[in-house]
């Protein structure tokens, strides 16, 4: 049986960019699935799952970064990170204390 692999391309639209807040929300996300996802900035691509290389990409504001997914459950962690990119990173544990 052969791995699915999913991608979706997503912009940085928050001010900071990908600084070590979001990188680990990625993470933590990403993390929650069995599939291995990767970021990818032009050439460079990156493991999704790990805070310090997502921070290395060194993502700026309206940088378009593609999200790469394989594994069994691929679509779902694809859609999971693309979420959490169109929220602006937004981390849904502190907006409910809010």
């Amino acid at each position: 049986m052969t791995e699915k692999t999913v991608s979706k391309v997503v912009t940085i639209n928050n001010e900071q960019g990908l600084h070590l807040r979001p990188a680990e929300l990625i993470a933590r996300m990403a993390n929650q699935f069995e599939s291995n996802v990767e970021l990818i900035k032009d050439s460079e691509r990156v493991d999704g799952k790990s805070i310090i290389n997502i921070v290395t990409l060194g993502a700026t504001k309206g940088t378009q970064l593609r999200i790469e997914a394989s594994g069994a459950d691929a679509e779902q962690a694809i859609a999971a990170l693309a979420e959490l990119f169109d929220n602006e990173f937004l981390d849904t544990e502190t907006a409910e204390q809010t």
